[in-house]
């Protein structure tokens, strides 16, 4: 096998990349995670095109010592009227060992039928527990942490409205969670998967009432209390919310349930930006409640869950109809997050990184000729990083690409040298 390695003295992130897949490795105390980013490598049927992609992954998941490790994936379909056929390649491949899957209506930027982003959480020294409730739960356990996967959550089939849908599909989230002994205030990261985000829903907006739904389902609840600092009232889960084909909404989300008092969340925003929920009534009747990060330290780790972020300073968008220089306006919004300035701004002294400590990438493109230009960019500006790139709209019709993330640091390290 072929590999370009990434290689940075000392890095706590080790990264290879290969024909059809890129993989990151960070070891974590005594724990292993491994992110894969697969495209097939053949042509033929969805069928084929997926068996292959998963072939590429167990493959990566058995060199790194992760094999049958796969909590969580999300499965990008060309065509999701063949969604169920897709689900029934995964049940044969996987057996016993499913992840918690989402299947979102977005096509791949490479061309292909399907691409898949999984994780794989193993041990290094010490024992990690897999605990596989349904298709839609996973909860891997390590270290008296448990890491709760929910996937794949839709409303209702008979319900109408985005704002009604959008209610029930968080109550099912919810309900979900609980049926496993988990708060819903115990989210970190969620992920809304909208059809027809920018189109309009009666005198409103598709996104402005999922907002709507979101803030009145938020009301009262007292996210990660007991991980916030002692001045902090009020957080938010980091959070993306994307266009996706067809009329579709689909939700997925990671919480964070532990007895440990050293672990603290700390919500970030970004010192170029307006916290979304500050956001005027010009975008909304409510304003969007996310963070634009969700930053979780544990002794000299940090590990960064990055919004959905795009060309927005202030509240603005930037660089209307030109690609190239929204994705790196873009760019620069997540590295002013993720820097040692913004951390240290956030009670999180030496434990800001840089952009190629990302360890996986989501790029979000809304016209698939653009495709070229923005991974030219990305790949510039983030080296060699598993990266999935996918047809969506943006939450407002003149954004051109939205990017997310996952960002590890180590008190120490310094431009993500340790």
């Amino acid at each position: 096998m072929t590999v370009s390695l990434e290689t940075r003295e000392k890095s706590m992130i080790r990264k290879v990349c290969d024909d059809g897949v890129g993989y990151s490795v960070v070891d974590l105390t005594d724990v292993r995670h491994v992110f894969a980013a697969a495209v097939p490598r053949c042509g033929g049927d969805l069928a084929t095109q997926t068996w292959d992609a998963l072939r590429t992954i167990q493959a990566v998941m058995k060199e790194e010592s992760t094999l049958g490790s796969i909590v969580h994936q999300v499965v990008f379909l060309a065509d999701y009227d063949k969604v169920e056929e897709c689900r029934r390649v995964m049940r044969d491949f996987y057996g016993a060992d499913f992840p918690a899957t989402t299947y979102v209506p977005q096509k791949p930027c490479q061309g292909g039928l399907v691409s898949i982003e999984a994780l794989g959480v193993g041990r290094k020294r010490g024992d990690v527990t897999i605990e596989r409730r349904s298709e839609q739960l996973v909860i891997a356990s390590h270290n008296s942490v448990s890491w709760v996967h929910c996937a794949h959550v839709t409303p209702d089939h008979e319900i109408d409205g985005v704002y009604a849908q959008s209610l029930n599909a968080f109550q099912k989230m919810k309900r979900m969670l609980a049926g496993a002994g988990v708060r819903f205030d115990q989210v970190i990261r969620t992920w809304l998967y909208l059809g027809g985000i920018v189109e309009g829903d009666g005198e409103s907006q598709r996104y402005k009432e999922l907002n709507r739904a979101r803030t009145d389902f938020y009301q009262g609840i007292p996210f990660l209390a007991d991980r916030l600092p002692v001045h902090l009232k009020v957080a938010y889960p980091a959070s993306t919310g994307i266009g996706a084909d067809g009329h579709h909404l689909i939700m997925s989300c990671i919480a964070l349930q532990t007895p440990r008092a050293d672990i603290v969340a700390m919500p970030l925003e970004n010192p170029r930006q307006t916290p979304a929920f500050g956001y005027g009534c010009e975008y909304g009747l409510k304003s969007p409640k996310f963070s634009r990060a969700m930053a979780l330290s544990c002794g000299p780790y940090a590990t960064i869950f990055i919004s959905g972020t795009a060309s927005i300073t202030n509240s603005e968008t930037q660089h209307i109809g030109d690609v190239e220089r929204q994705t790196d306006e873009t760019l620069d919004n997540i590295a002013a997050l993720i820097s040692e300035d913004n951390l240290s701004r956030h009670h999180l002294p030496q434990l800001g990184t840089t952009l190629d400590q990302l360890a996986l990438v989501r790029v979000y493109i809304k016209r698939a000729e653009d495709y070229r230009k923005v991974r030219a960019i990305c790949e510039r500006r983030l080296g060699e990083v598993p990266t999935i790139y996918a047809v969506a709209d943006v939450c407002r019709p003149e954004l051109l690409v939205e990017i997310e993330g996952i960002a590890f640091s180590q008190r120490g390290c310094s431009a993500g040298q340790c």
